[in-house]
């Protein structure tokens, strides 16, 4: 018991990571959600974790297709290269290191301006592109960490089954 109720506190805490990832995406969110439900499964070897795990895993890849597709489907709407993502991620990266705390978020959206900006060669065109990919993948992100809420919720209540019933 005293094993379950460490890996039980150790999947909470990735669980919380996983979240954060997808927040902030340099930590892998929604894979870590995955992979810590399906510890706590292993480990309990009971049906409440393998039904946790079951549903937290349907909604951890609902979240993650949801996300790439929709935001996928907007930006080639709009013709917005990956070109021009992976720019604003390159340079987020460097922006991180640069302005502690908010550098990857300021970083990103400087760098995807300015890549949509040297393909455009117009400013007006570059803001209103940009703030495209940003809300596309603004919504993205929030989709996929309303799925990770609903699957850390479906955790919780599979622990308060498992060790209070």
């Amino acid at each position: 018991m005293e094993a379950q109720i460490i890996v039980t506190l150790v999947c909470g805490l990735l669980i919380a990571v996983g979240v954060a990832g997808i927040i902030v995406p340099v930590l892998p969110g929604a894979i870590t959600i995955g992979v810590s439900l399906l510890i706590w499964a292993l480990v309990l070897q009971n049906t409440v974790g393998w039904v946790v795990f079951g549903l937290g895993a349907v909604l951890v890849v609902a979240g993650m297709l949801a996300s790439a597709v929709l935001t996928g489907k907007r930006l080639k709407g709009r013709q917005i290269p990956n070109r021009s993502i992976v720019v604003g991620v390159v340079v987020g990266l460097v922006g991180m290191f640069v302005i502690p705390v908010v550098g990857l978020f300021v970083g990103f959206t400087v760098g995807l301006l300015l890549s949509e900006y040297l393909r455009q060669r117009e400013l007006r065109p570059a803001l209103h592109s940009s703030a495209v990919a940003l809300k596309a993948m603004g919504i993205g992100i929030l989709i996929e960490l309303g799925c990770a809420f609903a699957a850390g919720s479906i955790w919780s209540i599979g622990v308060i089954l498992h060790f209070f019933f």
